[in-house]
């Protein structure tokens, strides 16, 4: 199908993106202006800022509880934003949906970011407050079955690198990885997948525009090789917990992210890959408003309750 016409309207409106490199400061200034007030977001029972003293230091947290139950599922959520934009506000909306439709608290992570921060520190920084989660369990209300980690775009990459760092530390708390149109292979080369050729130009994200976004991040010191940084390319993969990884049809990443579905399958890890029709990279963040598109959150809550 053609790109949903929503979203084909709100691209249309765009301005062209100033020349040259991309300004970290004035990109995430932009975003921060669009986060609605406090007023118009979805109402939960609780939503509470607080940091996780963990091994790599003082990370910034918000928690999201659902309902007014004793205990829940804990679901640990990593913003995305190619590892230098987004943050707990402009992902505020993610998370409540999350904890809305999963009935899981969900803990958001402000981890640092590229390039400020060099690799490996916005990694470390998402494996150590699941730690931390489970470490902290009785205080924050974990019942002590689902421990989910989930992420879009790099924050998917994210969730990827936590699944494999635990798995290799012999951490086997985490139950499920949720990955929403996943940003795995940082080698950006056209040939690699069919992907990033056919959504090259007019979705949004475009093929051109991986490199210098993604340049902050590699810049400061985080190689394409390696599969702490491009999680497809590592090579085994058994073990590693259950996975949704959702793609949008559109996307230039779509092709890495249903291949590392495919390769966990291959593994013997349980894998569900769905791709959304009509859908371009980023429709979790911009457009779950759309009903057919908001459905990512059901399909969430179904996947968490096989394995919780």
């Amino acid at each position: 199908m053609p790109l949903h016409p929503e979203i084909a309207s709100f691209l249309a409106s765009l301005p062209a993106p100033p020349a040259g490199p991309p300004d970290p400061i004035a990109l995430r200034a932009g975003d921060e202006a669009h986060v609605p007030p406090l007023a118009e977001r979805l109402p939960l029972h609780a939503v509470e800022d607080t940091t996780a003293h963990t091994g790599a230091g003082d990370v910034p947290v918000r928690i999201y509880t659902p309902t007014e139950a004793a205990a829940h599922g804990l679901l640990v959520y990593f913003h995305g934003g190619a590892f230098f934009l987004g943050s707990l506000e402009t992902h505020d909306h993610v998370a409540r949906s999350l904890a809305k439709e999963t009935g899981l608290k969900v803990l958001s992570v402000s981890y640092r970011l590229a390039p400020e921060a060099a690799f490996p520190a916005g990694l470390d920084d998402c494996y150590a407050v699941v730690r931390w989660a489970a470490e902290q369990g009785d205080a924050l209300g974990w019942d002590g079955t689902t421990l989910a980690v989930a992420g879009d775009s790099s924050g998917g990459n994210f969730a990827a690198g936590v699944a494999a760092l635990a798995h290799d530390d012999g951490f086997d708390r985490i139950t499920h990885q949720i990955l929403y149109y996943p940003s795995l292979d940082l080698d950006f080369d056209e040939d690699r997948y069919p992907s990033l050729r056919e959504n090259a130009v007019g979705y949004g994200l475009e093929t051109a525009g991986l490199k210098p976004f993604n340049a902050f991040y590699l810049g400061s010191g985080a190689d394409p090789a390696d599969p702490r940084v491009s999680p497809v390319k590592r090579q085994d993969l058994s073990g590693l917990p259950p996975a949704l990884v959702v793609t949008a049809e559109f996307d230039p990443m779509r092709d890495e992210g249903e291949l590392y579905g495919q390769r966990l399958r291959e593994a013997g890890v349980e894998a569900t890959v769905a791709r959304y029709a009509g859908a371009g990279h980023g429709f979790v963040q911009h457009f779950s408003w759309i009903p057919e598109y908001h459905e990512v959150f059901a399909r969430t809550r179904a996947f968490l309750a096989r394995k919780a």
